[in-house]
């Protein structure tokens, strides 16, 4: 990793060791997804008592609830080193070749968004995965040999946002595929407790409560708004925060009572006032707003679905009555001119 940073500044090393410290490294600091917990604890207390390295792993599931961490936790309740690195990065076989050949014997290779990898290196991976061999092309067309290269045995962990486009020869060959859930308010809450301490930021359990309300579910989004309080309390030379002191530090960042941040709040406005609930095609909305159409479908729409303010339909997306309440509007008649009535 490149750290790229102005020298003539002084970066307190002990600080960067704490942020970096809030990601656990046992299942038993992990928070929250119970029933994953149990299932990967048992998979490697069994490669352990066995010898051997633990099975494939495919985490699927939003971004932000841990399916990095838990490849850095399989890693290190394994003693094994862990190798990171992504699909998009893996664009040719033999991008994947020189990663795999270079793997210890154990060790633990790491591909986020693995179904982004290219498909010669996907092919490649199937031989990896089952028989530890990959076959090298050397040369071209007629005269191209297949030469064997035995692999060290290892162990993938592959995680997904969108397990749906794996082929199924891939995703068949993980011995152990999970699927994560967002988190409830009382796991966050307990995800803030532990970062707090961690970070020497003094919480009541009632601020945690506010911080957990705002963070979707989701613990990265929970810590990064923990870090913006914290950065208020220093700027305002204070240890503790209340319930005042969080709504002020997470007004400032425009993140509202139920965790939307602007875009989320400008996409509601105009499906609800601009174009009187809907339905809007996506790249319609995308323009209204000012945003790509791929920022819409992936970071504003999964959220506003899921608490029930938008929907989706073969027509475009369509505002739900939640939304109007949350605006303060009382119905699509109410940002309707009489003309239209």
């Amino acid at each position: 990793m490149v750290d790229v940073r102005d020298d003539s500044e002084p970066v307190d090393e002990t600080e960067l060791a704490i942020e970096g410290a809030l990601r656990p490294t046992s299942l038993s600091e992990f928070v929250g997804q119970q029933k994953v917990r149990g299932q990967m604890q048992l998979l490697l207390d069994a490669a352990r008592i066995q010898q051997r390295p633990a099975d494939h792993i495919l985490l699927s599931g939003p971004p932000g609830l841990g399916k990095t961490t838990l490849a850095m936790i399989v890693a290190h309740e394994s003693n094994r080193p862990l190798r990171l690195s992504s699909g998009p990065a893996i664009q040719h076989a033999g991008d994947l070749a020189a990663l795999l050949s270079s793997l210890t014997p154990g060790e633990v290779l790491f591909i986020d968004e693995v179904h982004r990898m290219a498909r010669s290196a996907e092919e490649m991976l199937y031989l990896a995965m089952e028989d530890f061999r990959i076959d090298i092309m050397v040369g071209k067309g007629a005269g191209a040999t297949s030469i064997p290269l035995d692999l060290a045995p290892f162990t993938l962990v592959g995680a997904t946002t969108r397990s749906g486009l794996l082929p199924n020869p891939l995703r068949d060959r993980f011995g152990f595929t999970a699927h994560l859930e967002y988190y409830e308010p009382e796991e966050l809450e307990r995800v803030i407790e532990r970062s707090a301490v961690m970070l020497g930021v003094s919480l009541p359990p009632a601020a945690r409560a506010e911080i957990a309300r705002r963070s979707r579910g989701t613990p990265r989004i929970a810590n990064r708004l923990l870090r913006r309080v914290r950065d208020y309390l220093v700027v305002h030379g204070r240890t503790g925060a209340d319930i005042a002191t969080v709504d002020a530090a997470l007004d400032l960042y425009d993140v509202d009572a139920i965790g939307l941040d602007r875009l989320d709040r400008a996409v509601l406005d105009a499906l609800v006032r601009r174009f009187r609930g809907g339905p809007v095609g996506l790249s319609t909305l995308a323009v209204a707003v000012g945003e790509e159409p791929d920022t819409i479908e992936s970071v504003v729409e999964p959220y506003l679905v899921r608490i029930g303010f938008m929907g989706r339909t073969p027509r475009g997306r369509i505002a739900m009555p939640e939304a109007y309440a949350h605006l303060g509007v009382a119905s699509v008649e109410s940002v309707l001119g009489f003309d239209d009535l």
